[in-house]
């Protein structure tokens, strides 16, 4: 079964991606903020993270150099799902390293392919 950390600070965003997630046949971990995320990922490897930017505590890019230092999630997918839709702010999310970057609003159906493609081999 296919791991995934699903990170937003909107309730609603979290409902409907675990839900969908979990109805994919994922185990899904929840995170509020990148503090959370971080604390889940010292005792799981997920094999994609969804990742909002704007959060509070940690943002998603703190969140995501974090991630992309630590040896064990290498292979660990990472999506940015976030309201930053300028150019600027995804050809940064591209260059630190993300897998795909989506903006919100999203279809979850387009969320579900993408984290397919991207950790099927």
């Amino acid at each position: 079964m296919n791991k995934i950390l699903i990170v937003d600070d909107e309730p609603n965003i979290v409902m409907a991606l675990e839900y969908t997630f979990k109805k994919n046949n994922f185990e899904v971990f929840i995170a509020r903020d990148g503090e959370e995320a971080l604390e889940i990922l010292k005792n799981e490897i997920p094999d994609a993270i969804i990742l909002d930017i704007m959060m509070p505590k940690v943002d998603g890019y703190e969140t995501l150099n974090q991630i992309k230092s630590d040896k064990r999630l290498e292979n660990c997918k990472v999506i940015f799902l976030t309201a930053k839709n300028k150019e600027s702010d995804i050809e940064k999310g591209l260059s630190m390293g993300v897998d795909a970057y989506i903006t919100k609003p999203f279809s979850l159906k387009n969320v579900v392919e993408k984290i397919n493609e991207i950790i099927t081999p």
